[in-house]
């Protein structure tokens, strides 16, 4: 079973933890727009750009007939040729500009070498996930992955991060939760009694205070952290961690 208190499993958040989610959605919708526009939608691009982004303030990032909605609404019916264009153009950008966040396969290969299983815990649906996971070349790395599907709930609810657990074998003090969401990720993590990880570098809140065990501007920082807090000897700090929260600062 190992030593008592050592860490031995990590849990990622997947968008803008593990990849640049907002980036790549972003520069997927740019393409589609040019897309739909090139192919006969005569609409402003700025105003498209708002459409879009007020069906996905009302449906939310993962909905899937986004396009369709949007030609109907302004069309008053779906042009195939409109949408189809929208669709190649997304999904050709979409793949380009999915790509993981610098020192992601360093991170995850040194943590693997220390004997860390690893896992994923995302909100976005099964789908959406592995295919993810596909195209960055992540399939085979991560002992466990729990989505949406998986539990009918999303972070902070405890039920995720209990999952993610119960398929790794680890009690909560022996594990790590990794987010760019402090007040999903974070707190979720901790409701059950993990140490956690703030990922301040995908942060699109603009945090201030995080409420996690450590801060970081970089995934390298992790293997330092969890040779810190494995004890190991002599270890190699390829980054500067925040300091652990003290009791008094739970207090």
């Amino acid at each position: 079973m190992g030593s008592p208190g050592l860490i031995k499993a990590i849990i990622f958040d997947l968008d803008n933890t593990l990849t640049d989610f907002m980036k790549m959605k972003s520069d997927a919708i740019h393409a589609a727009i040019d897309g739909m526009i090139d192919a006969g939608l005569a609409l402003p691009r700025e105003l498209v750009r708002s459409r879009i982004d007020a069906i996905y303030q009302e449906q939310g990032l993962e909905y899937q007939r986004v396009f369709d909605q949007l030609i109907e609404s302004e069309l008053g019916h779906i042009d195939p040729k409109i949408l189809a264009s929208g669709i190649v153009a997304y999904r050709r950008a979409r793949e380009s500009a999915l790509v993981l966040y610098p020192h992601v396969q360093m991170t995850l290969l040194e943590l693997t070498k220390r004997g860390i299983r690893l896992g994923v815990v995302s909100d976005a649906p099964r789908a959406q996930v592995w295919l993810r996971l596909c195209s960055l070349a992540l399939q085979h790395v991560f002992d466990a992955v729990v989505t949406f599907e998986d539990t009918g709930e999303r972070k902070p609810s405890p039920a995720p991060f209990r999952e993610v657990l119960r398929r790794l074998g680890a009690e909560p003090e022996a594990a790590l939760m990794v987010g760019d969401w402090a007040e999903r990720d974070v707190v979720g993590a901790r409701s059950l009694g993990m140490k956690t990880v703030f990922a301040r570098y995908g942060d699109t809140f603009d945090t201030k205070e995080s409420g996690a065990d450590y801060d970081i501007d970089d995934v390298l920082e992790m293997v330092a952290i969890v040779d810190e807090l494995n004890g190991v000897a002599g270890a190699g700090s390829p980054a500067r961690a925040r300091a652990p929260r003290s009791q008094e600062e739970d207090a």
